[in-house]
């Protein structure tokens, strides 16, 4: 349950629908596989992952089977979403750069309660 936590992303379950940034999905700009390093700053999820999230016409998703992941990107790279595993769920924040990388925050409910931040680098 606490993997919930580092998988965030970022960019973001069987939770509610996310609704998309001013501007919909990001026309391709931001697409590829991102690393997405998760650190919790408060609460007793672990301390850090690093996990990747694929973007697809702006919209992320995880890579693998252990979480469910809703977000999108915008065209102006902000970021909103959510992940969750069970009942715990995660709420995503943040903003991708044209350099390739990016940053952000997260909270987690359920379950779990912890929050922290997140730190995005574009592998592809």
């Amino acid at each position: 349950m606490t993997r919930l936590i580092a998988t965030l992303l970022i960019l973001a379950g069987t939770g509610p629908a996310v609704a998309l940034p001013r501007g919909g999905p990001a026309p391709d700009r931001f697409d590829g596989t991102w690393s997405v390093e998760i650190i919790t700053e408060a609460g007793t999820c672990d301390r850090a992952y690093r996990y990747p999230i694929r973007i697809e016409h702006g919209v992320a998703r995880f890579i693998g089977t252990a979480f469910t992941v809703q977000g999108n990107v915008a065209g102006n790279g902000a970021v909103r979403g959510s992940i969750s595993n069970g009942t715990a769920t995660a709420n995503v924040r943040g903003r991708l750069g044209r350099d390739g990388f990016g940053t952000g925050t997260w909270v987690a409910s359920g379950a779990l309660e912890c929050r922290g931040h997140w730190n995005a680098e574009r592998r592809s």
